[in-house]
């Protein structure tokens, strides 16, 4: 059973904070056996964690958080960037045409760009996983809706810390079953099923920080694109 933290962002994402380094810091300290930063709508800090994660002793996972036109979805197992503004079904079909992994986070956080207000229960179903815990969600309403979603539909569970800041990396884990300390071997076991989670709500406070700290940076970032 390997310990994965599904959902990390660095300072790539327009609100994230934090290097490459500190994420991955984190993760070992947290006795975390793999980690995928999926950077908003960019793959680069994910290419360069996966070289890096050996260093920390770690399996580096490349992925990206895709920003479709009905909202967000994880992209696991590429290593190029899909675009963003895709329909729904396009978005997978870019993502399995790299032989990759489909992740639908928070789909039930209409606030937080998930899809389900968006796509029919069938679109949602078409996803090699769901997200059924995101410890960044301040009730716990859209993850239970996630996680019977899921259930009726006998798809495959995750969970994600969707953290923005290194010290919430680890907070909340998708344990897999299997041994092989290798992104396919992980990847293929989530898609078969082979997962439970752990994990707990991200205070509210750092949720707030966080949230702060992004908006931030989205307007340095907004700034920036005038220059």
């Amino acid at each position: 059973m390997l310990s994965v933290e599904l959902h990390t962002h660095s300072s790539l994402s327009y609100d994230g904070r934090d290097p490459v380094d500190l994420l991955l810091e984190q993760a070992a300290a947290v006795d975390l056996d793999a980690i995928a930063i999926t950077d908003h709508d960019e793959i680069e800090a994910s290419l360069e964690a996966v070289e890096r994660a050996p260093d920390y002793g770690l399996v580096g996972i490349p992925g990206m958080e895709v920003t479709s036109a009905a909202g967000h979805v994880l992209a696991f197992g590429i290593d190029e960037l899909i675009p963003a503004g895709l329909s729904f079904d396009e978005t997978l079909d870019r993502i399995r045409d790299q032989g990759g992994v489909a992740v639908v986070p928070h789909p039930f956080q209409k606030s937080r760009h998930g899809v389900a207000p968006h796509v029919t229960r069938d679109q949602l179903a078409s996803a090699d996983a769901i997200e059924v815990y995101n410890s960044r969600l301040l009730t716990g309403l859209a993850n239970r809706k996630a996680e019977k979603f899921a259930e009726r539909r006998g798809l495959p569970m995750t969970a994600g810390s969707d953290a923005h800041i290194s010290e919430m990396v680890g907070q909340a884990v998708t344990e897999v079953a299997t041994d092989e300390r290798d992104a396919s071997a992980i990847l293929d076991a989530i898609v078969d099923g082979e997962t439970s989670y752990v994990g707990s709500r991200t205070p509210w406070r750092i949720s707030f920080r966080q949230a702060a700290g992004g908006a931030k940076r989205r307007m340095k970032h907004g700034f920036a694109d005038l220059l």
